[in-house]
């Protein structure tokens, strides 16, 4: 068949990877750059242009849309849907994943652990907002943030109190959570593919780093996990309607706490840590679904 993956670099460890897989399966496969795809739309017959050829005969896509072209990327993978092309992440699915604050409303309607989290409007009443997570130390997140960028640790009160109030001033819209003190600086990735966890690893942040992100320093080690943690990653991944999906979540004293559901999960720290073939196991779940 014939697979295309939306990347805009194919130097990227993830994306290469996941050509190799194809390649080895007998898959056609070509690294499609999103932001340079042209949308044809008109009745009955919707179609993508790219450099010079339309991408009518696609039987499969992977997207691997970064967080900064979302928007169109997202419009891309909608219309190869319209066109009856299998995506291993929907479109609207990757729009919801997006949104901090929704994506916490939708575990939350899951009845899934989550770290207690307040969003306000840019409200004054500070101290009220940290009495709601149980004071601090707290975590303050920018909504738009990634890769740990936009995450701060405020010790104190009077720490929280002027991060928030100088985000609040810049009009950056901002989440507050309970501080997880018996996490220990460390949390889990639990790979999800069709419902199903096929690897899973514990990040733990460098000496004096509350972050865990690999992107900053943090290691990774394969984990066993529990049955309460390997089932919470497959409801998380299936109410966010993620067919291939990133689980990051926290152990804490009770249970698991979801901090977030990654769409366009790596796949270097994962493969390294586990020393399982992931992406093979990606381009296995298109065979079973086209």
């Amino acid at each position: 068949m014939k697979i295309r993956i939306l990347s805009r670099n194919p130097r990227l460890y993830s994306t290469s990877r996941l050509v190799e897989a194809a390649k080895k399966r007998n898959h056609e496969v070509e690294v499609i750059d999103p932001t340079k795809c042209d949308l044809v739309i008109e009745k009955k017959k919707p179609s993508i242009y790219y450099k010079n050829h339309f991408l009518d005969d696609t039987d499969a896509v992977i997207p691997r849309i970064g967080a900064s072209v979302t928007f169109y990327g997202t419009a891309v993978v909608r219309q190869f849907e319209m066109m009856g092309t299998f995506t291993t992440t929907e479109s609207q699915a990757l729009v919801r994943s997006r949104d901090k604050l929704r994506s916490l409303q939708i575990l939350s309607r899951a009845r899934l652990g989550l770290p207690k989290t307040v969003f306000t409007n840019y409200s004054k009443d500070v101290t009220e907002i940290l009495d709601h997570v149980g004071g601090a130390p707290v975590i303050i997140k920018l909504l738009e943030g990634t890769q740990g960028l936009g995450v701060v640790l405020a010790e104190t009160q009077n720490a929280a109190e002027s991060v928030i109030e100088a985000f609040n001033g810049l009009q950056a819209r901002v989440i507050v959570q309970e501080f997880i003190k018996e996490a220990g600086g460390a949390d889990i990735r639990a790979f999800v593919v069709d419902g199903q966890v096929v690897g899973a690893m514990k990040r733990q942040g460098k000496e004096g780093e509350f972050r865990s992100n690999l992107h900053r320093g943090g290691s990774a080690s394969i984990i066993q996990l529990t049955d309460e943690e390997e089932n919470a990653a497959i409801k998380a991944a299936k109410a966010m309607a993620l067919g291939v999906a990133g689980v990051d979540m926290l152990q804490s004293s009770r249970g698991p706490l979801i901090l977030e559901v990654n769409s366009s999960p790596g796949l270097e720290g994962i493969e390294a840590a586990t020393g399982k073939d992931i992406a093979k196991t990606i381009i296995r779940y298109i065979e079973r679904n086209v």
